[in-house]
This record gives structure tokens, C-alpha cells and sequence, in this order.
């Protein structure tokens, strides 16, 4: 497997664990609707967020967050819409970015919530 897979994977586990430690109830990882992927969906005070996940090794080329791109925000939220449509009833949601930058023994989390295109 190709380091930046492993390290995504590693970011994706470690991004469930804090999330769920915030208070966060998972509710799917990894759900494709398409060619578009959600990284993780939770749930949290009747909120319903749609989370993409960034994980660096190092800080050499940008923070994660700054590779999310206007493009991948589109894509996150047509998966998102795959969601609604196939569990609808939800009242509020929103959509995040989880940045994980991974250069020292304890992970350094970022959490960008309600993002807007």
C-alpha cells in the first residue's frame, strides 16, 4: 500500500476516535454514493455532518486543510445528497473538514465546521 494511502487511513481512524471522544455519534465511513465519497457522517446535538478528512505527515507543502478545493467540496456535498435522498428526515446539517497534521507523537487536530462553497 502507498504511504499517503496509509497515512489517509491512519488520519480516518484517528479522526473517528476524536470525533467520537467530542461527542460525535458515527454514523458511516467511507459511504460512496457514486464516484463521490463521505468520509465519515456523524451526528452530534441534531446535527448532521458531513465530514472530509485531511491527513499530512508533515506541513512541508500546506496545512491538510488547505488541499480542499472548491472541487472537492462539490463532490462532498453530490455525495451528500446521495445520503439525504436515501435517509431522508434530517433537519440541520452541515458539511466540515477535519485536518490531522501527524509530525509529532500527538496528532494535532483542526476542525473547520460549516463550510460554504
Amino acid at each position: 500500500m502507498t504511504h499517503h494511502i496509509t497515512t489517509g487511513r491512519t488520519g480516518e481512524d484517528l479522526a473517528a476516535e476524536w470525533l467520537s471522544a467530542k461527542g460525535f455519534a458515527i454514523l458511516c465511513r467511507n459511504w460512496r454514493h457514486g464516484r463521490h465519497e463521505i468520509d465519515i457522517i456523524a451526528s452530534k446535538h441534531s446535527v448532521l455532518h458531513f465530514i472530509e478528512v485531511k491527513s499530512r505527515n508533515s506541513i512541508l507543502f500546506g496545512r491538510p486543510e488547505e488541499s480542499v478545493s472548491k472541487k472537492k467540496l462539490h463532490h462532498i456535498l453530490q455525495g451528500a445528497s446521495g445520503w439525504l435522498i436515501d435517509y431522508p428526515g434530517h433537519g440541520r446539517i452541515q458539511y466540515d473538514v477535519l485536518s490531522i497534521t501527524l509530525t509529532n507523537s500527538t496528532p494535532e487536530y483542526f476542525l473547520i465546521e460549516d463550510v460554504y462553497l
